[in-house]
């Protein structure tokens, strides 16, 4: 059969039907203890399922399916965004060790990074975001990882992967990314030349709003090192939410198309809007990352930033407590739209954030348009009334 296009193994992948009675989805196996037959057996261990923590039928549906989806090798699993960061960190790096760490990452990346990397004697460094190329000059002998966040989940710039792919490789450094942002399908990592490629699975892949989950996906000379410090440290991911998981996965297609067009047509309004100062958004033409984005990327998801024209606090929160459809919180990927105040002033070292505004970051859900928009026109109404 001819090679899959990605609609059809996003349905299909991580499933096998004939070897589960015919059942479409792949069983929920609650497993710690499994039983082996033979005393060869326990000493070879060269059965499939060997322990709970190292994964089951139910894991090994879900790891097949991300890894088929992102080109990579093999996939495993954590109990969460962050901890598939920061194992992935602890594979490739001991004390001595120089990472170089992008200026615009997930804020709790760069507190392991700052409190727990340090303390065991690996050197931090950030750089700015769109250096590209120009990395080189910030690589040592020591230089073991380059990681990357591309575009970065607060303000959202576009980082050059395959220059830095090729300044690291050329150098023995192994590349990371943190490909949450446009998930499997909208960036291939392995073709751009990531070694290493991490996935908040909280986010669109489960796209449900009710699950912890990470993924780390290697190419076929990174695996061995991560696969080792995975086990070392216990990690694994609960059966039920990976059944969760891989039922939001054959959706994945259908729910990111929706929400990259409601998140562009919301960015685009809130350009127009008198109380905002810029959008931050790689797919809008005018954005700075616009044609990496379009280069490198095959769409986006429904999450990006605006900065708003200074405000008073009052007059902020007028705008977002009365909001009805946008709801205050943390993550996102999920069905619903949310909304958050950031403060990337307070997260840089290696590069600036001078603006004056305050910036939101918007997840565009799967809400009608209209009565998005709308929630919104109050909302700056109110802002209005807040400070005249």
């Amino acid at each position: 059969m001819t090679k899959k296009k990605q609609d059809t193994l996003i349905v299909t992948t991580g499933r096998d039907p004939e070897a589960n009675f015919g059942i479409v989805n792949p069983p929920v196996y609650h497993a710690s203890t499994v039983l082996y037959p033979t005393l060869e057996a326990v000493k070879n261990r060269t059965q499939p399922v060997t322990y709970g923590r190292r994964g089951t039928p139910t894991t090994f549906a879900l790891q097949e399916a991300i890894a088929e989806l992102e080109g990579g090798y093999k996939t495993a699993l954590t109990s969460s965004g962050l901890s598939a960061v920061t194992t992935a960190l602890l594979a490739f790096l001991k004390a001595g060790d120089h990472l170089l760490m992008v200026d615009s990452v997930y804020q709790p990346s760069r507190h392991f990074c700052d409190n727990v990397l340090t303390r065991y004697g690996v050197s931090v460094e950030y750089y700015d975001p769109l250096i590209g190329d120009g990395i080189e000059k910030l690589v040592r002998p020591e230089t073991k990882v380059i990681f990357t966040e591309s575009p970065g989940s607060v303000t959202f710039e576009v980082q050059d992967i395959p220059a830095i792919a090729e300044v690291a490789h050329r150098n023995n450094i192994t590349v990371m990314l943190d490909n949450t942002w446009a998930s499997p399908l909208y960036f291939k990592p392995f073709e751009h030349g990531v070694d290493v490629s991490i996935q908040a699975v909280t986010k669109y892949l489960c796209g449900h709003s009710d699950v912890m989950m990470g993924s780390i996906t290697t190419n076929e000379a990174a695996w061995t090192k991560m696969l080792d410090t995975h086990g070392a440290i216990g990690q694994c991911a609960a059966p039920d939410d990976v059944y969760l998981v891989l039922r939001g996965i054959r959706t994945l297609s259908t729910r990111l198309e929706r929400h990259m067009k409601t998140g562009i047509a919301l960015a685009e309004w809130l350009k127009n809007r008198p109380e905002v100062a810029r959008v931050l958004h790689p797919a809008l033409p005018g954005d700075p990352g616009h044609a990496l984005w379009k280069r490198d990327f095959t769409g986006a998801c429904g999450l990006f930033s605006i900065e708003l024209k200074p405000c008073s606090e009052k007059a902020l929160a007028a705008f977002l407590d009365g909001l009805e459809l946008f709801g205050m919180g943390y993550s996102w990927g999920g069905f619903e739209s949310l909304v958050i105040p950031q403060y990337p002033g307070k997260m840089r070292t290696a590069t600036g954030w001078n603006a004056q505004g305050q910036v939101l970051r918007f997840h565009a859900g799967l809400e009608d348009i209209g009565d998005l928009i709308a929630d919104l026109e109050a909302g700056f109404e109110r802002l209005r009334a807040a400070e005249s």
